[in-house]
C-alpha cells in the first residue's frame, strides 16, 4: 500500500468534523517531565528499569527527558501555538504519592494544579490520565499489579487526584493501555518491571482492570464534573489469507490483544475462547470483580497505531506497505475498520482517539524538520476517522501522539514521535512540518 500524498487530495480540515469535536495533542509524565528526584518525587518502576543494564536501547532514562517540569509555561505556550483545543497529559503517581499509598506530596499536586491553571489560562481543555505506567517502586516491591492490593491503592490515589482536580479537567482516564502494563511488562519483559511470566501477566491484567473499576467507583462518589473512562490500545488483527489456519491465528491474536480487555469492560466477562486457550494461567477472579470492572464509562479512549496481519506461522509484513521507524505498517484504513468493528460488536460509550501518530528518523536542518511521511500519516488517519464517523460511529475527539519528541520507553531517545522536534542536549523545541500542517488543518 502506498502512503497517500495529502497534496494530491482535496483538503481535509477541522470543518469537516462536528463543531463540538475536540482536537488535541498528548504526552505522558515519565516521557517528558524529568525532575525525577525533585520535590519529593519517589522512584517509579521505570526509574528502576532504566538503571538495569541492557533494558533501554541507548542506555538512557527519563531523569531529564524534555525537562517539562521546569519548562511548563514554555511548553504550554507551545501547545497553544498549535491552535489545539485540548491537551492530554498524565499524572505521575510517585510525584503525588511517593510510596504509592499514604502520605501525599503537596508539591507534586501543586505542579499539576499549575499545569491545569496554565491550560485554562490559554483556553485549552485539560484531559487527565491517572496512570501511564509509572507505578511507584514500593508497590512493585510488594508485587506490583500481580498483588491484588495494588488495585485498592490505585483507587485511593485516584480519589486524591480527583478531589483536587476532578472538577477542573474535562476528562479523567484511569489507565492508559493496560495491555502494555500487563502483557508487555510482565509476560514479554519489554517494559518495566521486565518480567517474563504469562500467569503473572494475566493476574496483573485482571488487577489493572479491577483497579480501573474501583477507581471509577471512588470517583463517582465525588460527583465530579469530569467525564470518566479508560484508554485501550487496540490493534485490528487481519488474516493474511482466507485459509482457516490464518483466520484462526487472527482470531486468537484478537483475543489476547483486544477482547481480553474489551469484553470485561463492556460485557462483564472474559472471552471464552481466549480464557480456554490460557488454561491454568487464567487469573483468579473473585465474586463481584466483573461487575466492578464493567460499570459504565463516560468515554472509551482508543489508541491506534497500526494493524496486525496474521498467518498460521506468525505476523506478516507486506512488502508493498510503508513502515514507520518502529517497524509498524502504515495502515490508515485499520482505524476505520477498528472503529466500525467496535460499533458493530459492542454497546459503546462515546469514543475518543486518544493517541495516533508515527515515529520517523527526523533530522533538524537549517532550523526545520521536513517530516512529509508524518504529515501523510496524520492526514490518512484523520480521513479514515472521518470515514468511520460518516458511517455512524460516535467519536468525540482526536489527540495526536505526541506533542514533542520524548523518552520512548525501551527505545530511549532513539525514536521520535513528536510534532515538535526536541534537541535533548539544549532542550530547544522546533516545530516540524507536521506541527505546521496540523496548525493549518485546525485553522481550516
Amino acid at each position: 500500500m502506498t502512503t497517500p500524498d495529502p497534496s494530491q487530495q482535496s483538503a481535509l480540515t477541522h470543518r469537516d468534523f462536528p463543531a463540538s469535536f475536540v482536537f488535541g495533542v498528548a504526552t505522558s509524565s515519565y516521557q517528558i517531565e524529568g525532575a525525577a528526584h525533585e520535590d519529593g518525587r519517589g522512584d517509579s518502576i521505570w526509574d528502576t528499569f532504566c538503571r538495569e543494564p541492557g533494558r533501554i536501547l541507548d542506555g538512557s532514562s527519563g531523569d531529564i527527558a524534555c525537562d517539562h517540569y521546569h519548562r511548563l509555561d514554555e511548553d504550554l505556550d507551545l501547545i497553544a501555538s498549535l491552535g489545539v483545543r485540548a491537551y492530554r497529559f498524565s499524572v505521575a503517581w510517585p510525584r503525588v504519592q511517593p510510596d504509592g499509598r499514604g502520605a501525599v506530596s503537596e508539591a507534586g499536586l501543586a505542579f499539576y494544579e499549575r499545569l491545569v491553571d496554565g491550560l485554562h489560562a490559554r483556553g485549552i481543555e485539560p484531559h487527565l490520565t491517572l496512570y501511564h505506567w509509572d507505578l511507584p517502586q514500593p508497590l512493585q516491591d510488594a508485587g506490583g499489579w500481580v498483588n491484588r492490593e495494588t488495585a485498592q491503592h490505585f483507587a485511593e490515589y485516584a480519589g486524591v487526584v480527583a478531589r483536587r482536580l476532578g472538577n477542573r479537567v474535562r476528562s479523567i482516564a484511569t489507565l492508559n493501555e493496560p495491555w502494555c502494563s500487563s502483557i508487555l511488562s510482565y509476560q514479554l519483559g519489554e517494559h518495566a518491571p521486565g518480567l517474563r511470566d504469562r500467569k503473572l501477566a494475566l493476574a496483573a491484567a485482571h488487577h489493572l482492570l479491577l483497579g480501573h473499576g474501583l477507581a471509577m467507583r471512588r470517583m463517582r462518589e465525588l460527583e465530579l464534573s469530569a467525564e470518566l473512562g479508560i484508554v485501550l490500545n487496540l490493534t485490528p488483527m487481519d488474516a493474511a489469507t482466507p485459509d482457516p489456519a490464518d483466520v484462526a491465528a487472527a482470531q486468537a491474536n484478537d483475543g489476547t490483544s483486544n477482547r481480553w480487555f474489551l469484553d470485561p469492560l463492556l460485557r462483564g466477562e472474559y472471552p471464552q475462547d481466549t480464557w480456554d486457550a490460557y488454561g491454568p494461567d487464567v487469573p483468579q477472579v473473585q465474586a463481584g470483580d466483573l461487575a466492578i470492572i464493567s460499570q459504565p464509562n463516560d468515554f472509551l479512549g482508543v489508541n491506534y497505531y497500526s494493524r496486525g496481519l496474521l498467518s498460521a506461522s506468525g505476523h506478516v509484513k507486506p512488502q508493498t506497505s510503508s513502515y514507520t521507524d518502529m517497524g509498524w505498517e502504515v495502515y490508515p484504513q485499520g482505524l476505520r475498520d477498528l472503529l466500525r468493528r467496535l460499533h458493530a460488536d459492542y454497546t459503546l460509550p462515546p469514543l475518543s482517539i486518544t493517541e495516533n501518530g508515527a515515529a520517523y528518523p527526523d533530522v533538524l536542518e537549517d532550523g526545520a524538520v521536513h517530516d512529509a511521511e508524518r504529515v501523510a500519516y496524520l492526514d490518512g488517519h484523520l480521513r479514515a476517522l472521518h470515514s468511520a464517523m460518516q458511517a455512524g460511529v460516535k467519536v468525540t475527539g482526536y489527540f495526536a501522539w505526541s506533542l514533542m519528541d520524548n523518552f520512548e520507553w525501551a527505545w530511549g531517545y532513539a525514536r521520535r514521535f513528536g510534532l515538535v522536534y526536541v534537541d535533548f542536549g539544549t532542550q530547544q523545541r522546533t516545530l516540524k512540518d507536521s506541527a505546521l500542517w496540523y496548525r493549518e488543518f485546525l485553522k481550516g
